[in-house]
């Protein structure tokens, strides 16, 4: 049985372990906008918001997806929000990705 919280969250116990008790429902959370956008090094696509209940409130409404093909084990991915910059701790190890798209990936990304 699957009981919801008011912001979103439903809860159904399950005997399988690896089955997540707590999860959202398919029509929360934000929707592809558009066409997937071909990068460099990977992709970028436009997410819009759904109408559904919001988890912390003052949600971004449209967020932008750039994903990376780094290297056949790892694939990166950030959301940010297009309309507005916004504050990101820097790291002197961290460094922005500056190869190509990398094949013979040993992973599947869908979005």
């Amino acid at each position: 049985q699957r009981t919801c919280t008011q912001r979103g969250c439903c809860w159904s116990p399950q005997s399988d372990v690896n089955v997540p008790w707590c999860y959202f429902p398919s029509n929360s959370g934000y929707k592809v906008d558009g066409e997937e956008r071909s990068t460099e090094a990977g992709f970028e696509n436009t997410l819009t918001r759904l109408p559904s209940p919001s988890l912390f409130g003052k949600d971004i409404e449209t967020v932008l997806l750039t994903a990376e093909y780094q290297t056949a084990n790892r694939f990166h991915f950030k959301i940010t929000d297009p309309n507005a910059q916004r504050f990101e701790v820097p790291h002197e190890h961290v460094k922005s990705f500056t190869g190509s798209k990398a094949s013979n990936l040993n992973y599947r990304v869908e979005v």
